[in-house]
């Protein structure tokens, strides 16, 4: 089958609506003040089975049989309503206005809008693949690649996580709220201070590594040289996870956005792989910064420390090694890759905006990668994190869109049944 996706995005704005209320017939009653009816903005983009956007089309929006709002496409795709409040929606797509010989597998679906989340409806076109021939097989050609791409964005995330269980023995929830903070600060520096969107990445990364810094003097130090035990610390990754994300969610707000640079760019076809230019250099730069990793980790004397000191802490002390100076060029280091993983999945088309809950979207499946490669290993992170996101992209093969994620996860679990320490995990850390 081959599947392309409508992302729709959903957020919470204000839709001002000024509905006088009734009068009493006696003159000495003023009339009622105006109440503001809340609405919510549901955007997406849709493009045909070869990649390229559709302009033109109609999408309505019911609710209760009855016409709640409309749009149509613009030139690149992409498209906007409002919706007047929150609750269950079918989104239908008017097929009269399709371009000719545009084949729609799935142009109807119901969801439900949530005020401030950011939801997902899928349109898929396409013809129905009978068994793996040819275009079956270039189906599952882009779906691979699309998989590595996406695993390859979850690699750069979850590495830092994975290096900083290796090194403090942290399970680090609010890792996925680095993410988030990595893609908003480069959005506000985009778009808010008109900086071209490479440049501001830089600026992005060096504030992530900041803040990683912040985070270990300012909190995880503090508890470790106070007795702190892990289970403490993971209820206080909890908890700062949660104080961060709504604290982005005041700042930044419910609603989603898109980065003023490589927004809408041209699908390029190489042979039956369907490719943009930000895609192929999301993936480009994804291989170079993680070869970085791995060459510092073998090569240089703080990547052989990090080492040592995630194999055997208090050995690595009692060698001359300073384990707090290494520790904290973890956490910057965790830092700066979850800040550039965030920007490179919001430019995804898996996300395509920035959001106040993307990095905890991501979570689960950075700690999927994480658990299925071995705990600690920043190798074992990486292969594991590749196998989720190509296990997540071709389990659209045989599962809905909505469910792809059950794929990565479930052979996750089958894999540690067999294999509890994970691909590159040890039995058990000596020492």
């Amino acid at each position: 089958m081959i599947a392309l996706i409508g992302a729709v995005t959903l957020s919470g704005t204000a839709l001002a609506s000024t509905t006088p209320l009734p009068v009493a017939p006696s003159p000495a009653v003023a009339a009622a003040p105006a109440q503001e009816q809340d609405g919510i903005d549901v955007s997406g983009t849709l493009r045909n089975q070869a990649g390229d956007p559709l302009a033109g089309v109609k999408i309505v929006a019911e609710r209760d049989g009855a016409p709640a709002a409309e749009a149509t496409s613009e030139a690149n795709g992409r498209w906007k309503l409002t919706v007047p409040a929150a609750g269950s929606y079918t989104f239908r797509l008017d097929e009269t206005t399709l371009p000719a010989g545009t084949k729609v597998l799935q142009g109807e679906t119901t969801r439900e809008v949530a005020d401030g989340s950011l939801n997902t409806v899928v349109f898929r076109f396409g013809e129905e693949a009978e068994g793996l021939g040819a275009s079956g097989f270039a189906t599952f050609l882009r779906l691979l690649v699309d998989g590595i791409r996406f695993g390859l964005v979850i690699g750069i995330s979850a590495v830092g996580l994975s290096l900083i269980f290796g090194t403090t023995g942290l399970t680090n929830f609010a890792h996925g709220e680095m993410v988030t903070i990595g893609a908003v600060v480069a959005w506000y520096i985009n778009v808010a201070g008109g900086v071209q969107l490479i440049p501001a990445t830089i600026i992005a990364v060096l504030i992530g590594a900041l803040l990683g810094a912040a985070n270990e003097l300012g909190i995880w130090r503090r508890l470790r040289h106070r007795g702190a035990g892990l289970i403490a610390q993971l209820v206080v990754s909890i908890g700062l996870s949660i104080a961060l994300r709504y604290l982005v969610l005041i700042v930044f707000g419910g609603r989603s956005e898109s980065f003023t640079d490589y927004t809408a760019q041209t699908v390029r076809n190489y042979g039956p792989i369907a490719l943009t230019d930000k895609d192929l250099s999301a993936i480009g730069i994804s291989i170079v910064v993680l070869v970085a990793v791995a060459l510092l980790l073998q090569k240089t004397r703080i990547g052989k420390a990090m080492r040592a000191v995630s194999d055997n802490r208090d050995l690595a002390a009692s060698s001359g090694i300073n384990v707090d100076r290494v520790i904290l060029f973890v956490w910057m280091l965790g830092g700066a890759l979850a800040t550039l993983g965030g920007v490179l999945f919001a430019l995804s088309e898996l996300s395509s905006t920035v959001q106040y809950e993307m990095g905890f979207r991501l979570l689960l499946l950075m700690f999927a990668g994480v658990i299925l490669g071995g705990l600690g290993t920043a190798y074992g992170a990486l292969l594991g994190c590749l196998i989720v996101g190509v296990l997540v992209q071709l389990s659209t093969l045989v599962l809905p869109l909505d469910l792809k994620y059950l794929g990565g996860l479930a052979v996750l679990i089958v894999i540690l049944v067999f294999r509890p320490q994970g691909l590159l995990g040890s039995k058990a850390r000596i020492g």
